[in-house]
């Protein structure tokens, strides 16, 4: 018989304890899931975490770049891993019908209550498992994550300079697959798009509905723009080049017998990688002042770029290794390939993308997926193929967006656990015993 000692062996001792910790970890889970809050108003989901981790033993400081979370735990030499969650909430009334729904104008219809409780989880199994590792944890929770503000925010305040850099970033994303399964990126390749952010005015010339041939209507113009637009990604971009333009919000007037003096527009441009980005940025650019000129705007529109991110790429290295220890502590059949997704984050400017902000080199990126999807919800859901039937799930920002917490909740733990294992050093270090 063989006495070698697998690595999955080595995950055993701290996955043993998940079961012991899921009911206060639940609580903690459900207690953010009804308290939402939005994008730079993170003060009580901040102070949720940042008192649960000063609990498990980590040094804990707070308002990092805003309502930011930074907890340190210290185990002897070895790496410095850091575990990253994003605080913040959306605008979306909940209508999942779940019996701890948040009620009100906000919900976590993208999943960071389950993010965050899922990184406390895993800090928690570590800090209690300190004989079987060795090195450093550092434990983010990042407000702002929705608005693409909120990573820069924190390195901006000094992340690295007052705690560290670390040697790898780990974070993972909520997805409508089945709960229990992560997916990984596809060797070397992206996970979430870059994008852009768009505002635009179109300056008119109010009047009287009646007489609209003595006014300048931007509402036709902001019209015009719309449709003309989605002539960029399908004659403007190669087909194999995968693009997204949307024209998410418009706002103009007030009365249906009044023609306003502007109209308002908010563009989102996604891409996989930077120059598709700025390649399409020209276009709408090109586009929004030709229609103005061809509408007889009195004058230029406005144009700004509100908000940028990265497509997020993760390291090859550390993505095949967390892809493989998670095969080993789970089971190839619950591991599979995510191909890139249009949605986006700000967790690249923790990496390699960011070193212009933070300075840092050789900081690498580990990021995968995890479902969510429980066994009712996925028997409810019909369709000839698989791929159909997850098509006809909720999606993240969906309303109906619903995480099924026994399954997802316990998964996502040990996920982020396996993965700071995989990188962190074998071994006690000198502090491996619990705190008092």
């Amino acid at each position: 018989m063989s006495t070698e000692v697998s690595r999955s062996d080595r995950f055993t001792p701290v996955l043993e304890h998940v079961k012991a910790l899921l009911p206060p970890l639940t609580r903690f889970a459900v207690d953010l899931h009804q308290h939402p809050e939005e994008s730079g108003d993170e003060a009580r989901t901040s102070s949720s975490l940042a008192d649960a981790l000063e609990d498990s033993g980590f040094t804990v400081t707070r308002g990092v770049g805003g309502h930011g979370v930074v907890g340190v735990l210290t185990n002897g030499d070895g790496p410095r891993v850091m575990l990253r969650a994003e605080l913040d909430a959306l605008p979306v009334p909940e209508r999942t019908g779940l019996p701890y729904a948040a009620s009100g104008p906000l919900s976590h219809s993208c999943g960071h209550d389950l993010h965050t409780a899922a990184v406390l989880g895993a800090a928690t199994l570590l800090a209690r498992s300190r004989e079987h590792w060795r090195g450093t944890l550092l434990v983010v929770g990042q407000p702002a994550e929705e608005t693409l503000t909120g990573a820069r925010a924190m390195l901006q305040d000094g992340l690295y300079s007052r705690f560290g850099p670390p040697d790898v970033v780990l974070a993972q994303h909520s997805a409508p697959l089945l709960a229990g399964m992560v997916a990984h990126a596809y060797p070397g390749g992206p996970v979430l798009a870059a994008s852009a952010e768009v505002n635009v005015t179109l300056h008119g010339r109010g009047g009287h509905a009646g007489a609209p041939h003595m006014a300048a209507d931007p509402v036709l113009a902001a019209a015009a723009v719309i449709q003309r637009l989605q002539g960029v990604v399908s004659r403007e971009c190669a087909p194999a080049e995968q693009v997204a333009l949307t024209v998410g919000t418009v706002h103009a007037g007030s009365r249906s017998n009044v023609i306003p003096d502007s109209a308002r527009l908010g563009i989102s441009v996604r891409a996989l990688s930077r120059p598709a980005v700025d390649r399409v940025l020209l276009a709408v650019d090109r586009v929004v002042r030709g229609e103005a000129a061809a509408s007889g705007c009195p004058r230029p529109p406005e144009i700004a770029t509100v908000g940028r991110s990265v497509a997020t790429v993760p390291d090859a290295a550390v993505s095949a290794e967390v892809s493989a220890a998670h095969r080993e502590a789970f089971g190839a059949e619950r591991v599979a390939l995510w191909p890139p997704s249009m949605a986006t984050e700000d967790v690249a400017l923790f990496g390699e993308a960011g070193r212009e902000i933070h300075g840092c080199g050789g900081i690498a990126l580990g990021y995968w997926m995890f479902g969510v999807v429980g066994p009712r919800q996925w028997a409810s859901t019909s369709g000839p193929t698989t791929a159909d039937r997850l098509a006809g799930l909720p999606p993240n920002h969906s309303p109906e967006f619903a995480p099924h917490l026994p399954i997802a909740l316990p998964a996502a733990t040990e996920a982020m656990a396996v993965a700071a294992l995989c990188q962190l050093r074998a071994g006690a270090g000198p502090s491996a015993a619990p705190p008092e």
